[in-house]
């Protein structure tokens, strides 16, 4: 397993879609991996430090975890599949949790616990940028970068602020 570090979110045009990037903490391969615009939002929302009027989904899954008295100690993508990353969140006790990188991801900058890829997935998917390409993908500034628009963010801040329990309703059969 090598230590991750978040580099933050770019958005893959002429599709619009946003890639997470992630770079080995003592090494020089990066991790792209495609997420969704929520989740997109989420990261870049909390590097920010954007303030919100309420937790996002993140936010509270991490205010659960300590109410029940259990700890996340790290997030770990484990697998590669047809293009799918797998990813769990590895609690106190041994407890491991599949789920989305992209909400393990949010899920550890909110905790501030430790992400690791498995050396197969690096070996697989990991990059080797370009000195050029870094720039891009890091960029140049103290603060982290992130290619969601503005505007793309306050949309999602607004919908979350006016979104409630009862505008969805479960497919039959659940």
């Amino acid at each position: 397993m090598s230590k991750m570090r978040v580099v933050g979110i770019r958005v893959e045009q002429p599709q619009n879609e946003p890639v997470l990037f992630l770079r080995e903490a003592t090494g020089e391969r990066y991790l792209p991996i495609w997420i969704g615009q929520a989740e997109a939002a989420a990261i870049v929302i909390h590097q920010r430090g954007t303030p919100v009027s309420r937790p996002l989904t993140h936010d509270l899954l991490r205010q659960v975890i300590t109410a029940l008295g259990h700890e996340l100690r790290e997030v770990r993508i484990t697998d590669l599949q047809e293009g799918t990353f797998f990813a769990d969140l590895v609690f106190s006790g041994g407890v491991h949790v599949s789920a989305r990188p992209s909400d393990s991801v949010a899920l550890a900058m909110r905790a501030g616990v430790p992400i690791y890829a498995d050396e197969k997935v690096l070996a697989e998917a990991g990059l080797f940028l370009s000195e050029e390409e870094v720039e891009v993908v890091e960029g140049s500034s103290a603060e982290p970068e992130a290619d969601v628009p503005e505007e793309e963010l306050a949309k999602f801040k607004e919908f979350l602020d006016s979104v409630s329990p009862g505008d969805f309703t479960a497919p039959e059969g659940e």
